[in-house]
């Protein structure tokens, strides 16, 4: 037993850690994005979060939307993976379309609202502003990485 215990702390400190997180780029027919202003640092992001271990991406998506902004989704499509190299937490991005619901804030959102793209670059920095933008582009999906604050160039 000790043997064992042993073998799993040294391959735990050798063995990278990664968080996945799911986020959904929700599109209303006159093109606007729905957003929220986060609770903990005031920041504009696309509503999303970690997602459970015992549950599919898609319907992550759909959870952490209607968790922090009252809208139910649909999910169209994976549009992007982008990896923070700092945090070490890989999101998955999908686009989707309003089904249901009604905006509301939560304990994880102090605003809703939807935005134009362009008011999308204005509020929120360029790490999160880019899956928005590229949700919309059709050409995805895209992989980027960032350090939370830059995008890693691609090659």
């Amino acid at each position: 037993m000790l043997l064992y215990m042993s073998n799993s702390a040294s391959e735990a400190q050798s063995t990278p850690l990664h968080s996945v997180s799911v986020a959904g780029v929700v599109v209303r027919e006159d093109g606007k994005l729905l957003t929220i202003r986060r609770a903990d640092n005031g920041a504009w992001e696309l509503p999303g979060g970690v997602l459970e271990l015992d549950e599919t991406p898609e319907a992550g998506v759909r959870r952490e939307v209607w968790e922090e902004t009252g809208i139910h989704v649909e999910v169209d499509e994976l549009t992007g993976v982008y990896k923070n190299t700092t945090r070490g937490i890989v999101a998955l991005v999908f686009r989707c379309k309003a089904v249901g619901g009604e905006e509301r804030t939560s304990g994880e959102s102090t605003a809703v609202t939807w935005l134009t793209p362009d008011e999308v670059e204005e509020s929120m920095s360029e790490v999160y502003s880019i899956r928005l933008l590229d949700a919309l582009d059709g050409a995805g999906p895209h992989v980027r990485s960032h350090d939370g604050k830059r995008l890693t160039p691609t090659r």
